[in-house]
């Protein structure tokens, strides 16, 4: 994360919930993450919301879960429930399986 200090940097747990598989709401979030330089990951919950683990500066990360409410083009967000974390140290942002 380049110049960042590390006490600078936050993170935050979030399951989003609505039409969120089937949609492209994981490669969304990865493009939306890699532009507001947030490193964590983002999969599928086996009962149909979708996870995200996010880390960044902490403006970045109010950007992402603002976008998070939101969603892709197809997708219908009903809530997002966050719970703030201690970061892992994540270098980048992917979709895990």
């Amino acid at each position: 994360m380049g110049a960042e200090n590390r006490e600078t940097i936050s993170a935050f747990y979030a399951r989003v919930q609505g039409r969120v598989q089937g949609v492209g709401f994981r490669y969304s979030a990865v493009r939306e993450a890699h532009r507001l330089r947030i490193n964590g990951w983002v999969r599928n919950a086996s009962n149909g919301d979708v996870e995200v683990w996010a880390e960044g500066i902490p403006e970045n990360l109010a950007s992402f879960f603002g976008w998070l409410q939101k969603g892709p083009q197809f997708s219908r967000i009903d809530s997002v429930d966050t719970v703030e974390k201690d970061c892992k140290g994540y270098y980048d942002f992917n979709v895990e399986y």
